[in-house]
């Protein structure tokens, strides 16, 4: 019997250590992510509303009104009073007073005006939840989002589908096939990824300069095409661990290594696929230093990052526009995250099966 109380004792113990275990590893998962998304509810809350609510310091954190009652064409102002019974009413104040005011109460009209004794200066007043949505329409056509919209989508589609395809090919070549020195080009590649960008503006200005490229999006959209380290870095990797036995049966069968590539790799790659396309999207979509150096003079090809920048100087003093035109930029970034993000999964379920 004893051994018996031992044993369920110590399975309880057990039990309470992997729930204390798995409730603070959820307590500090809980708070890693509200730290992180607490930026993103500030500018969310402060995107809805309007000047008067930033400015009152006494307005709660959501964006909300002093809640007014019309009373026989009055405006009255609602305040918390609380009576002697112990209640705490929501009551509208007709007549102010030093040390009595008249209230009347919203929700029942027929008991008429109601005498209170005490400093209504002291009150609390009661507000009411008031988002001003208007300020997203407002900001939409004072950013000339549909045009914003446009040049930044092709900037940023263009240049990932230039991606994909250049970094795609050497990503293969370096992962498949025997090429004299091929280390040592691929180890020159890597090395290229602590060279500094800032260091290559203005030699790589003068060279699109010369050859008239400023004031287009062509500096922005061409280079694309070449691939870069990182993304080729990571397709090589993945491309690596592809079983080369598959290339030989498909060799067996007849199939051309372009036919290897689009019937046997890039089938069983599309988690990095779309990994490097979603990565160089949101990049381009992000990117502020280029298109404001090379399309500083052009206003209608300008992407949505300058537009933002230009329209927030205009509205320095007012950071509810600023936030709701931030929030309308992020948009369409969100939207492909997840959309990008359910490709993602399905694409590792995929390759798992299918390996």
């Amino acid at each position: 019997m004893a051994i018996r109380t031992d044993r369920s004792t110590t399975l309880l113990s057990n039990r309470m250590r992997v729930f204390l275990f798995s409730a603070s590893l959820t307590l500090f998962a809980l708070i890693i992510i509200s730290t992180y998304l607490s930026p993103f509810g500030y500018m969310t809350v402060t995107a809805i509303k309007d000047r008067s609510m930033i400015a009152d310091p006494n307005a709660p954190i959501l964006p909300s009104k002093e809640a007014t009652f019309n009373y026989e064409g009055q405006e009255l102002a609602v305040y918390l009073v609380p009576t002697e019974d112990g209640k705490v009413h929501e009551w509208a104040i007709l007549k102010k007073g030093r040390e009595e005011s008249t209230f009347i109460d919203p929700t029942n009209l027929e008991a008429g005006p109601t005498e209170w004794t005490g400093r209504w200066r002291t009150l609390e007043r009661v507000w009411s939840v008031s988002p001003v949505w208007e300020n997203f329409s407002e900001a939409w056509k004072g950013l000339n989002m549909p045009r914003l919209l446009r040049n930044t989508l092709v900037i940023a589609i263009t240049g990932s589908i230039g991606t994909l395809i250049s970094c795609i090919a050497v990503a293969y070549g370096f992962s498949r096939f025997r090429i004299p020195g091929k280390n040592i080009l691929f180890m020159a590649l890597i090395s290229t990824i602590i060279l500094p960008e800032f260091v290559t503006i203005v030699p790589t200005y003068v060279v699109f300069e010369r050859i008239g490229w400023i004031g287009t999006w062509l500096p922005l959209i061409i280079p694309h095409f070449f691939a870069n380290a990182y993304n080729v870095f990571l397709l090589r990797q993945f491309f690596m661990t592809i079983p080369k036995e598959l290339d030989e049966a498909a060799m067996i069968d007849g199939a051309s290594p372009m036919r290897i590539l689009f019937s046997v790799i890039l089938p069983q790659s599309i988690p990095a696929i779309v990994a490097v396309g979603m990565f160089h999207f949101m990049w381009s979509w992000n990117d502020f230093f280029q298109p404001l150096l090379y399309l500083s003079t052009e206003r209608e090809l300008q992407p949505i990052s300058i537009g933002i920048q230009l329209y927030n100087a205009r509205y320095f003093a007012q950071p509810h526009m600023i936030q709701a035109s931030s929030l309308l930029g992020l948009l369409v970034p969100i939207i492909i995250f997840f959309l990008a993000q359910r490709i993602f999964m399905q694409g590792i379920v995929f390759t798992g099966v299918e390996k």
